[in-house]
């Protein structure tokens, strides 16, 4: 494209969201991606006949429709479903001990019984009655309602009974899910579990973290019949899926475009000037999809830098891809969680490590009687201690061994042998992290608190630039980036536009992909998955 109407800069599941919905309402939109693979932090590589994924792996709500996932509704509209295995839940080793845990309105009670007894029990039923009505409230409007300038107020106008109905409820999605978690639960354990579940959605603790994020959650996963969805093929398919539908409504993503800056002319984002000298010049706006810290870079006025908000930042990861010898282990789960002690504090160094081995559900990811294993401490690796290190040096080696050794460790707690199988072993650290994902600091993502500050939303101080990922809209997984860059393209476009795009996806009958699944590919019991 010699002139596109939008450029999207990154092709994260934000960036290719905000493209793939502009491309759907008929604009001319080009992606510049500077790695080789396309899908930022969510991309998918191939390395000996084993298919990793490089970063999310836990999805749900993208089998079926109608569904609270922004992502499905990207998909629905571009007419591009993914398909997707069905399966129930996660081996979790914790201080408690070992177990599974499954999603499903009822699932949790059993664990809970058995751990700690009854009146846990009942503490836990009494919290989904509150955060029942919380969770059709922060769903209330859908993400494809969303924009971000004068028009917001007419957008969701035709929402306006529905979110008068739970207007009190809205109320309450502002503020941090601590204020809740205080007030309706005692048990330790159920507060640690919480704990943990809003670490993970949003990098921070409960008092961290919004009541609404953790309001779409119980709404998600705490309800009859919900399954999690594995992609077939890999999170990569979801990548493809985005890419061919902004590919058939006339868009295009190009990889190795290496962005050096914003062009900008009389003040305003203009285009793009490549690597090597390139200029592309846009008709309407520049989508940034790089992080707040990376967008920052690429403004070339000092002054207009000075205007962007830097919010504070989560710490890195450490990272092992392993491909090893599945011989005798025909009950491992997909996804285990590992943590060593609640009293160090989730964000401790080391102290969880997350672990998808999505080769159980989809054996098209490894070899023949081999599995493809992704392990990961979850935003707690520091960057200063790796900053500076030459990656090619001894010192740099000889840490990553150190610091990797209590991942092992971890590991060793599901497959006590998993060294002796392995035949592929890939190590990663915060300098790979920002080196092949372009992350300042090999950052998570932000770490904006609930109790602290709102997210700033698409817009920037730059004219003409707009900006979606995980440092415009709460919480850090995939729905927040794709509901992050629904916002940013619905900005760019009238409100009419918008209110056929909605009329559009109210009117796709629903369907169920795990109904159609067969009896004997329906996914294990938790009996069948404990390890």
């Amino acid at each position: 494209m010699s002139q596109p109407d939008v450029i999207v800069i990154g092709s994260g599941i934000g960036g290719l969201s905000c493209a793939a919905l502009l491309a759907y309402y008929g604009r001319e939109v080009l992606v510049c991606e500077s790695h080789s693979i396309p899908g930022g932090a969510a991309h998918s590589f191939e390395r000996s006949g084993y298919v990793f994924d490089s970063g999310p792996s836990l999805h749900a709500g993208i089998s079926h429709w109608p569904s609270s996932n922004p992502l499905q509704h990207v998909l629905q509209l571009l007419d591009e479903p993914v398909p997707c295995i069905p399966y129930h839940g996660w081996d979790c080793y914790l201080p408690e001990g070992d177990f599974t845990a499954e999603v499903g309105a009822e699932a949790f009670y059993p664990l809970l019984r058995s751990l700690r007894g009854e009146s846990a029990v009942e503490e836990w039923r009494a919290l989904q009655q509150v955060m029942a009505p919380l969770g059709r409230a922060a769903t209330a409007l859908p993400p494809a309602g969303w924009r971000w300038d004068w028009a917001g107020p007419l957008a969701i106008a035709r929402y306006a009974p529905r979110l008068l109905a739970h207007a009190g409820a809205l109320a309450q999605l502002g503020g941090p899910f601590s204020d809740i978690l205080d007030a309706h639960v005692h048990d330790p354990f159920i507060r640690n579990w919480l704990d943990l579940l809003c670490f993970l959605l949003s990098g921070l603790p409960a008092r961290g973290t919004s009541a609404a994020e953790m309001a779409f959650m119980f709404a998600d996963w705490y309800q009859p019949g919900v399954v999690l969805d594995y992609p077939q093929g890999g999170g990569g398919a979801i990548i493809a899926a985005l890419i061919r539908g902004i590919e058939k409504h006339g868009g295009e993503v190009r990889c190795n475009a290496h962005i050096e800056s914003v062009l900008l002319e009389s003040g305003r984002a203009a285009g793009l000037r490549l690597r090597g000298g390139e200029v592309v010049r846009s008709r309407q706006a520049i989508v940034s999809n790089a992080s707040a810290w990376d967008t920052v870079k690429l403004i070339p006025d000092p002054q207009l830098q000075k205007k962007f908000t830097r919010p504070p930042a989560c710490d890195s990861f450490l990272h092992l891809h392993l491909g090893f010898d599945a011989t005798g282990l025909d009950h491992l789960a997909c996804h285990h969680l590992m943590l060593d002690d609640w009293q160090r504090g989730l964000t401790a160094p080391q102290n969880a490590v997350l672990v998808s081995i999505p080769s159980v559900l989809d054996p098209s990811l490894a070899p023949p009687g081999q599995h493809a294993l992704h392990a990961y401490t979850p935003a707690t690796e520091p960057y200063a201690i790796w900053a500076g290190l030459d990656r090619r040096s001894p010192e740099y080696q000889a840490r990553k061994q150190e610091r990797l050794e209590p991942v092992w460790q971890a590991l060793e707690r599901a497959i006590p042998d998993l060294r002796s199988r392995c035949q592929l072993i890939l190590a990663g650290t915060p300098l790979t992290h920002a080196r092949f994902l372009r992350r300042d600091r090999g950052s998570y993502g932000p770490a904006i608190s609930a109790s602290d500050g709102l997210f700033p939303g698409a817009r920037s101080p730059v004219p003409g630039l707009l900006c979606c990922g995980d440092a415009t809209f709460p919480g850090i997984g995939v729905p927040a980036v794709a509901a992050s860059g629904m916002l940013a393209a619905n900005t760019l476009v009238s409100v009419f536009e918008q209110w056929r795009m909605l009329e559009h996806l109210e009117s796709l009958p629903p369907y169920d992909n795990n109904a159609r699944v067969t009896a004997d590919q329906q996914p294990p019991s938790a009996g069948e998955t404990a390890a």
